[in-house]
């Protein structure tokens, strides 16, 4: 029997009263006071998450930048030092390794945040793929800490003691002192609202995180689980690995066709990916909106016109909207907002509608996108 792992805020939970599952082979709390009341307080003032269980990877050497421009569908040479950006690593055939961010620091240093449950995958490939680079790959994941801070009242707690954090634009990326020890401030994100990620010694979160609870309590700040990260996430109409997104299924599939750059020379799938824009997808990652009462749950089947058409790959109830949403990689690209299908639940044949995604964006980051 495996034996699951804890992030170093594990005891903090405990003490917050948080409802620990197994989420990935790592105990995490799904949720605190309720995935409801954890949603709202993101959306309206601030909260707290435990992102420890995500990997992080320096890429260190002269050809650094060659290196993630080979591994990676997006433009890596588009950041310089202070910036970090959203990619995907691509396999052989144009399926999708992980989505990642990745941070510059100096020309030749680069700092990559992945997916927990991909980690061991991800650094295995990028080190076969290293082989002839003048490249050095390290894995610090054991060694940090991660706490993401969320919502529309972030960067008014973390003014408090990090001033120099509000001049990084949206996925800027620093290094600085966090309460006496180094650390990386990223201005990103998963929830669709501001907010930023400090990345520390495993040993030094626990002070941090303590440090924010108590400097946030006037402005509603509270811990939040892994519950309401995901009906917040796809409320943003982020991509979950391994529901949304795979080695089967590809940027362009996942209507993520923004982070493949073609012009920029070769990379691992490109001919796949030229191949794929050229001639169109077959399949997509469409969002849909109930347009009846009801609760959509992955692996919900899909039909139009009373044909098949596809299975939902993330759905939930949407707090914020007050109806079920979710989007699943249906076989009729050519559908187009508003266009009627139906998804079956409990043997019903609940309607729905074709929506653009995201669902719901906060003005802060819409504003930061035009």
């Amino acid at each position: 029997m495996v034996s699951l792992r804890r992030t170093p805020l594990y005891d903090i939970h405990k003490k917050y009263g948080g409802r620990i599952v197994d989420f990935h082979g790592w105990e995490l709390p799904v949720q605190y006071e309720g995935i409801l009341k954890e949603h709202q307080t993101v959306r309206s003032d601030v909260g707290l998450f435990d992102v420890s269980h995500m990997g992080q990877i320096w890429v260190r050497g002269p050809q650094a930048l060659d290196f993630l421009q080979k591994t990676n569908t997006n433009d890596i040479s588009r950041i310089g030092p202070g910036r970090a950006i959203y990619s995907h690593l691509p396999n052989d055939k144009g399926g999708v390794v992980d989505d990642l961010i990745i941070s510059c620091f100096e020309k030749e240093r680069y700092f990559l945040v992945v997916n927990a449950a991909t980690l061991e995958n991800d650094f295995a490939w990028l080190q076969k793929q290293a082989q002839g680079f003048q490249v050095q790959l390290e894995n610090k994941s054991d060694y940090y800490g991660m706490i993401a801070v969320q919502g529309p009242k972030a960067l008014e707690l973390i003014n408090a003691d990090f001033p120099q954090v509000l001049g990084l634009p949206r996925f800027g990326a620093m290094e600085l002192d966090v309460l006496g020890q180094p650390g990386i401030v990223t201005r990103t994100g998963y929830t669709g609202e501001e907010g930023c990620e400090f990345i520390v010694p495993a040993e030094h979160t626990p002070k941090v995180w303590e440090h924010l609870m108590s400097r946030g309590a006037a402005l509603g700040v509270k811990p939040c689980g892994l519950g309401c990260r995901d009906t917040l996430r796809l409320e943003a109409g982020y991509l979950l690995y391994g529901s949304d997104i795979d080695m089967e299924h590809s940027s362009y599939e996942a209507g993520y066709g923004w982070v493949v750059k073609l012009d920029k020379g070769d990379f691992i799938g490109k001919a796949h990916f030229a191949k794929q824009k050229a001639e169109g997808v077959k399949r997509r990652l469409i969002g849909l909106k109930l347009m009846d009462r009801g609760v959509p749950r992955p692996g919900h089947q899909v039909s139009v016109d009373g044909k098949f058409a596809g299975i939902l790959s993330s759905a939930t109830f949407s707090p914020t909207l007050s109806v079920g949403i979710a989007m699943g990689y249906l076989d009729r690209p050519d559908l187009k907002p508003g266009a009627r299908v139906a998804i079956e639940m409990h043997g019903r044949q609940i309607p729905a509608e074709v929506v653009r995604m995201p669902f719901y964006l906060s003005k802060e980051l819409k504003n930061a996108k035009a």
